[in-house]
């Protein structure tokens, strides 16, 4: 029966010295080299997409490059004569940059003018209301408590 007892405490000794023993993915070290090992293959797959870039740029004939550059200027032109659209309609409505930039989001004169009145609308109709407090400055005195002209009395003040 003594044997059994022998194993048992065989047993117990290494399980006990491996739990004060920390696993190899809780060390620091284990996660600095495995960010290490993604950063190297990062910089690797970068590198590829610009070969790859480069490669497709090559393969590509004289008339695919002038379409896309047709294309390009294309956006390029449609976005400044949306611009110039916008610009037109903030000054014929007298809207500040801040206001045009945050409401004026139409992408055609129609509706940026829509927008451009609407937002004019409200202005005139805040300028008109204005900040007006009524009784601002006429503060009426608190009425007298008989409690507090009793106190007054009993402690003279």
């Amino acid at each position: 029966m003594s044997e059994p007892n022998a194993e048992a405490s065989a047993t117990e000794t290494p399980a006990e010295s491996t739990d004060q023993q920390p696993k190899p993915t809780e060390t620091v070290e284990f996660w600095k080299q495995k960010a290490r090992e993604q950063e190297k293959r990062a910089k690797e797959n970068a590198d590829a997409a610009k070969r790859l870039t480069e490669i497709e740029d090559a393969q590509k004939s004289e008339a695919q490059k002038a379409a896309d550059r047709i294309a390009e200027l294309e956006k390029e032109l449609t976005t400044s004569h949306l611009t110039a659209l916008r610009a037109r309609v903030q000054a014929k409505h007298g809207i500040d940059d801040e206001d045009a930039d945050l409401f004026l989001t139409g992408s055609d004169e129609a509706t940026l003018t829509r927008q451009a009145e609407r937002l004019a609308g409200r202005s005139d109709e805040r300028k008109k209301q204005g900040n007006h407090a009524p009784r601002e400055g006429n503060n009426p005195a608190a009425p007298e408590d008989q409690t507090r002209e009793a106190v007054r009395q009993i402690f003279g003040g």
